[in-house]
């Protein structure tokens, strides 16, 4: 094919279209390092707003006052079942939640008109028996009869008594009675329900004194003795201190190496406390000590299940941790940590265990 153009026109062409092409992938060039440095941008902002800001102490010891607290949960001096030894339709209720009662109060009655009818076939039995052996004791007193024979009538005797005297109990078991003096905490059944024998029909708890159990370390243990003085102070009623005394210390640690110990305190009348309620235990006779401590404001959960993040590196990670006592905004901790850790005290509700993190502060 023959080019109608001249060579001048050719070369002017040339020059047009190469200046047009270089600029096209200049611009590509240029649009390809944009995006690339754009994605990379995000990557970078990504990965910087998935670390979760935290606020971190590091864990070291110091001095705790002479005051030494700890939470405990109060709990009813007693606590007992209502048990029915008897089986049969309910025909009585005679209290309700909420009523005190004496020791002995008749609480049930369950219906117990075969008993009865037993009660009376086995009293006629007994005195049967019994009027048998007082003629025959005669009758061996005149030589008319052998003491094997007066000895079997003995036995006859003996055994319908037994009988009448499991009777009488069973009986006796239709009413269903207080075995402690204390208030009805629960009740389980309703008039017209039917029980089966050693069924749980309520329960009643003893409140005129309390008791609230504690776990001390070790070294605390050995500072006190049963008869200490003990204040006690609850979020019901505040202000208010109730006394108390150590009742008794376990002579055995649990699995973390920390002893039981039970205070005993009288009910208040006038501040009335009830079981289940938490309560502040103060020990006034223990002396201060260095101690590995923590914030207050790093623990997650409740005290008696206590947890902390720890930070290692950038990966903060979930710690279960025994506390001991406590001194103002300070809590002892007595395992799961250890000292030169760092505990996060602030972010931690958004964090998760083994989760990124960065230290703000």
């Amino acid at each position: 094919m023959i080019s109608l153009l001249t060579p001048h026109q050719h070369c002017k062409m040339k020059k047009i279209l190469f200046p047009s092409i270089a600029t096209v992938i200049v611009v590509l060039i240029i649009i390809f390092l944009f995006m690339i440095g754009k994605r990379k941008e995000q990557g970078d902002r990504k990965d910087v707003l998935s670390d979760i800001p935290v606020n971190v102490v590091g864990i070291k010891k110091q001095v705790l006052s002479n005051l030494v607290s700890m939470v405990g949960v109060i709990n009813p001096n007693n606590d007992v079942d209502i048990i029915g030894e008897a089986q049969g339709i309910v025909k009585a209720i005679h209290v309700k939640v909420g009523d005190n009662v004496k020791k002995g109060m008749v609480l049930f009655e369950i219906d117990d008109l075969v008993l009865r009818s037993d009660m009376a076939r086995s009293e006629i039995n007994f005195f049967k028996s019994k009027r048998d052996f007082e003629r025959n004791k005669t009758l061996y007193e005149q030589n008319s009869i052998s003491a094997a024979q007066l000895d079997l009538s003995r036995l006859d005797m003996q055994s319908a008594e037994n009988e009448m005297t499991r009777s009488q109990k069973a009986l006796d078991d239709t009413k269903v009675k207080a075995t402690i003096s204390g208030t009805i905490n629960s009740r389980k059944i309703n008039e017209g329900s039917y029980v089966q024998l050693n069924s749980v029909l309520g329960n009643i708890v003893d409140i005129s004194t309390l008791k609230v159990r504690v776990n001390v370390s070790e070294k605390d243990a050995f500072m006190l003795s049963p008869g200490d003085s003990v204040e006690i102070t609850t979020d019901v009623y505040p202000g208010q201190i109730f006394y108390g005394h150590v009742d008794n210390i376990a002579s055995k640690a649990d699995d973390d190496h920390t002893f039981p110990v039970e205070i005993k305190l009288p009910n208040s009348s006038e501040n009335p406390l009830k079981g289940g309620m938490f309560a502040r235990v103060n020990f006034t006779s223990i002396t201060s000590r260095n101690t590995l401590v923590i914030p207050r404001e790093a623990l997650i959960g409740s005290v008696k299940n206590a947890q902390v993040f720890i930070v290692s590196g950038n990966i903060a990670r979930l710690r279960n941790i025994t506390l001991g006592r406590e001194s103002g905004q300070f809590l002892e901790v007595l395992n799961g940590l250890e000292e030169g850790m760092f505990v996060v005290t602030s972010g931690q509700n958004n964090c998760s265990d083994n989760v990124k993190v960065v230290i703000v502060k």
